[in-house]
């Protein structure tokens, strides 16, 4: 039976776009990603569009510095920061044909003022060097397999998803909206680009994840497959120890446990990290009930991710099959 539109495997598709609220996580996803992506033998390209790139030292700790020409970190997966000025000077230069000139316009620092004060190219150009970056092509077959686009967050990534439309929409001719309409399809397009909501299983970060998948259904034409909800604590303990707190707390303090801290203590911290369980499970539970999608769930990494293992086992979780169906 032939696969249905929007159902091709993550891995599959040309454009990944990897957003959520700040503070959950979605560089590190981007680079999980990436990881997963080239274990599988993809050719895969991070774009990042934050001032700085982090992603190169998620790869690789002693990685050089990237800007705005591709560079490959680890084998499999090439990085660049796409700085809107240098995506513009790129487009006009190729329009009008004389980069020298559009080069010296741009570096006018009046006219860098006047372009910072104008609302929406910068995600317009962003996302046009992206589409530029999908067309490419080398031996007879796309220059990399996957794209995964280091998205603004939430609050920002609405605007910055939604820009093509309402440039088409302004725009009734010319180049312009040519290449915007080129833009808005490979957005649209299911078996090209899915977006990646990014969470954490905690309040704030849930309703705002919710919020997100609501507005993506109502307002644009972006597949979404899945919420991957990342730093979820395991269950501290076997369930049938779940009054292992109480019994633990009703031992005297004098007894040791070798070099373990005092009873209660140890009493304290199983009661934390149970109920950190407790309160992930909950805001899970919701963020399925409410988006109605499959989740994936990356574990909590205490230290953070320091090394390749720890990027390692983030990509293998990132591409797990997800839990709960898309009703």
């Amino acid at each position: 039976m032939a696969q249905a539109k929007g159902d091709l495997p993550l891995l599959d598709r040309r454009l990944a776009i990897v957003t959520g609220k700040g503070g959950t996580g979605k560089t590190t996803v981007a680079a999980a990603l990436a990881r997963a992506a080239a274990d599988r033998g993809r050719r895969v390209l991070v774009t990042e569009v934050g001032r700085d790139a982090q992603v190169p030292r998620l790869l690789d700790p002693s990685a050089p510095e990237v800007g705005y020409e591709e560079r490959e970190i680890v084998p499999g997966i090439w990085v660049m920061r796409i700085d809107p000025f240098a995506a513009l000077s790129e487009y006009l230069g190729l329009q009008i044909g004389m980069p020298g000139l559009v080069a010296r316009v741009l570096q006018n620092r009046g006219f860098r003022q006047l372009m910072g004060a104008s609302p929406g190219w910068r995600d317009l150009i962003t996302l046009g060097k992206v589409w530029h970056l999908e067309q490419m092509v080398g031996n007879g077959r796309p220059k990399y397999d996957l794209i995964i686009v280091d998205a603004p967050a939430t609050g920002h990534g609405m605007t910055f998803l939604d820009v093509p439309r309402v440039v088409a929409a302004a725009v009734r001719a010319g180049p312009l909206r040519q290449h915007t309409l080129a833009v808005e399809e490979m957005i649209a397009d299911p078996e090209r680009t899915v977006l990646i909501p990014v969470a954490l299983a905690e309040e704030l970060p849930t309703r705002e994840t919710v919020a997100l998948v609501r507005r993506v259904r109502d307002e644009l034409s972006i597949h979404v497959d899945r919420v991957i909800v990342n730093a979820v604590h395991d269950l501290p303990f076997s369930t049938d120890l779940g009054d292992l707190d109480a019994h633990l707390a009703r031992l005297p303090d004098s007894l040791r446990f070798e070099s373990l801290p005092a009873p209660t203590v140890l009493a304290r911290c199983v009661r934390y990290l149970r109920a950190r369980w407790m309160l992930n499970q909950r805001y899970l539970a919701e963020i399925q009930q409410h988006t109605k999608l499959p989740t994936v769930t990356l574990p909590y990494l205490t230290f953070g991710v320091r090394d390749a293992d720890d990027l390692e086992r983030l990509a293998r979780a990132t591409v797990a099959e997800p839990l709960g169906e898309t009703v």
